[in-house]
């Protein structure tokens, strides 16, 4: 059997495979996330800026994996939600940080449970050993296909 038709079914396509776990973890995140009035797009960046508070918009958008347009669009939502503010640099007026709330900086305690309860419940059934591997798999996998793309890799999961 050929490439061509061995991918004719999406079930052995690695791309259809993980854009099926992604929306699962996406939604099951977000059924938990949503009554605290967070969507799974402001959970990318909520999640960011909990590591490393005060990025640059463009910084944020790396890291997150999204184009900047995208990014703006999704700091404009995180504000009217009162999560984040957003300041022009004093030494590079062009340059937008990004700040968290102390609403933003309180659901992180309530929310970081809930992608550790998402992901043991992704992982049921798996070792500990096929976690790694998946793990390996998975950020190799990326990191071809934003090479090939010309991309960074975003530093930081969605998930």
């Amino acid at each position: 059997m050929s490439d061509t038709q061995l991918y004719a079914d999406p079930s052995n396509s690695i791309g259809y495979l993980t854009r099926i776990a992604f929306r699962s973890f996406s939604r099951a995140l977000e059924v938990r996330t949503s009554p605290h009035g967070v969507s799974s797009g402001q959970w990318r960046f909520l999640r960011v800026l909990w590591r490393e508070d005060g990025l640059t918009q463009r910084e944020l958008s790396r890291r997150v994996g999204m184009r900047e347009p995208t990014t703006v669009i999704a700091l404009k939502s995180l504000e009217r939600s009162g999560f984040v503010t957003r300041v022009k640099s004093e030494e590079d007026r062009r340059k937008v940080h990004v700040f968290l709330t102390d609403l933003a900086r309180d659901l992180e305690a309530v929310l970081l449970p809930a992608v550790a309860e998402v992901n043991d419940l992704a992982l049921a059934g798996l070792t500990k050993a096929e976690v790694a591997i998946l793990r390996k798999a998975l950020t190799i996998v990326g990191r071809n296909l934003a090479d090939d793309v010309g991309e960074d890799t975003p530093s930081d999961s969605a998930v």
